[in-house]
């Protein structure tokens, strides 16, 4: 396809691209799209990705970098080329979706009562009753549908062959669905004409699905359930994704302070008196929700909400102890775990994995070590991680250090040629790596938003798309 616009001398070189690699259903708009972006120009798309970001900012689209003080409130940059999901692609990425979370739930209701995985040795019993997120507290506790993970995050990337991996699941409180309904109304009211004739599968309606799926937990005798999301408050890094859910499902934005219990159920204090609570959207660790039950000293919580809990006279989204499952060391297991609950095989295969705890895995990746990509089993956001081919050998002597102190601590990988998607720089359109992060709904059953929060590596050959780490974002496009 020759450019001669915004477009000249865009070369994917020999990885998969988002926008020219696309065929079957996904070919034709693909190069509508691709002309259309060709004849604006750099100047204009520039202008646009410029009032764009300035749009995000002063709709305090942000987010909160801990590490940087002198930088508190950020927007997540935006690049303003969308990132195309063909409708056979997305066949595939929303059917392994709703696999993975429905063998997480059935896996988080087998371990918290009759643990016959662990009895059957799929997953060692040490991985799992040794993980700092285990709770002992939820053992033996009934959740409605047997749900434990109702809003759930899976980090999807694709290779240089085309095929999907799962990277990583996101089962405690999975963030980005915001930037992922505003990317696509910043794209709506800037980019209006390139979107012209292209069928995409809405986004809009996540907050009322969420909604009614929330509301579905809720005692049958409850007509009209009382849902709040509760937040750690304006300084948490997600604080923006907080207001705006609430604001999606029209519910109250509620702190820790706002909730009280009495006579054994969850009361929120408002202007006209106390009014009972039946579900909780919760944006808090575990360790945080109920000071008597867990850390003794957080000020964010409901001081006995977990004794409410354990009696089902209030429901949580997500579950706790759901952090069991997305552990970085549990997931090199879930494709046995897949066959072992659904006597399938997995639809989206892992990364391949190499658990460091156990000898064989440890020695692999100390023989490898400058070709392998390491990992803390417990950390996120991109941080800890060692790239071996783009590591110092000062930095691949110190993972080694940390990995022959504590080889539990850590999995490995290969290195992934990520796929590419066209992307807004100074110096022109260029490809930069992007992964994906599909979210899921789960009530009586699971729905996928068709869409997801594309992430991208901003700097030139870098593979980190976290927003913590320069990552930006696009919005998503899954063509009719």
């Amino acid at each position: 396809m020759p450019f001669t616009g915004a477009l000249e001398g865009y070369d994917p070189g020999s990885y998969f691209c988002e926008l020219l690699g696309q065929t079957g259903g996904g070919a034709t708009a693909a190069r509508q799209i691709a002309l259309r972006l060709d004849r604006l120009g750099l100047d204009s798309l520039r202008a646009r990705a410029g009032d764009a970001a300035n749009e995000l900012y002063n709709l305090g689209i942000t987010f909160t970098v801990y590490s940087e003080k002198d930088a508190i409130d950020r927007i997540l940059p935006f690049d303003p080329i969308p990132r195309l999901v063909s409708p056979e692609d997305w066949r595939i990425i929303e059917s392994g979706v709703i696999q993975r979370v429905t063998t997480i739930n059935l896996y988080l209701q087998d371990l918290y009562h009759d643990q016959k995985v662990l009895k059957d040795g799929v997953v060692p019993r040490e991985l799992v009753l040794g993980n700092a997120n285990w709770r002992p507290e939820m053992v033996g506790v009934e959740l409605p549908f047997g749900t434990y993970v109702h809003i759930n995050g899976t980090d999807l990337v694709r290779d240089r062959d085309g095929r999907f991996r799962v990277l990583e699941d996101n089962a405690r409180t999975p963030s980005g669905v915001s930037y992922v309904v505003e990317n696509r109304h910043l794209m709506q009211r800037a980019f209006a004409d390139l979107m012209a004739g292209i069928g995409v599968k809405s986004v809009s309606d996540y907050g009322a699905r969420l909604h009614a799926a929330l509301c579905e937990l809720a005692m049958p005798a409850v007509l009209d359930p009382q849902v709040v999301l509760l937040s750690p408050g304006v300084f948490n890094s997600a604080y923006f994704e907080h207001v705006f859910l609430a604001r999606e499902m029209g519910v109250p934005l509620v702190e820790g302070r706002d909730l009280v219990i009495q006579d054994e159920r969850v009361w929120m204090r408002t202007v006209a008196g106390l009014q009972p609570v039946e579900v909780i959207y919760r944006r808090l660790n575990d360790d945080f929700l109920d000071p008597e039950a867990f850390n003794p000293d957080s000020m964010l919580g409901v001081p006995g909400l977990m004794r409410v809990y354990r009696k089902g006279r209030v429901q949580l989204a997500n579950a706790i102890g759901t952090g069991v499952a997305d552990d970085k060391a549990v997931y090199a297991y879930m494709p046995r775990l897949i066959r072992y609950y659904l006597d399938q095989d997995p639809i989206i295969e892992n990364v391949e994995t190499w658990i460091c705890r156990e000898k064989g895995g440890l020695d692999h990746t100390l023989a490898n070590l400058e070709r392998m990509v390491v990992k803390p089993v417990g950390e996120s956001g991109g941080y800890g991680i060692t790239i071996g081919p783009r590591a110092s050998r000062a930095e691949l002597e110190s993972c080694r250090a940390k990995l022959l102190a504590d080889p539990a601590n850590f999995i490995s990988q290969p290195v992934i040629d990520l796929s590419v998607s066209p992307t807004l720089g100074d110096d022109g359109i260029a490809p930069r790596h992007v992964d994906l992060r599909p979210f899921a709904i789960t009530g009586s059953r699971t729905w996928v938003l068709p869409g997801g929060l594309t992430r991208v590596a901003l700097r030139k050959g870098s593979l980190v798309v976290n927003s913590s780490q320069g990552g930006g974002s696009k919005d998503t496009w899954v063509l009719e």
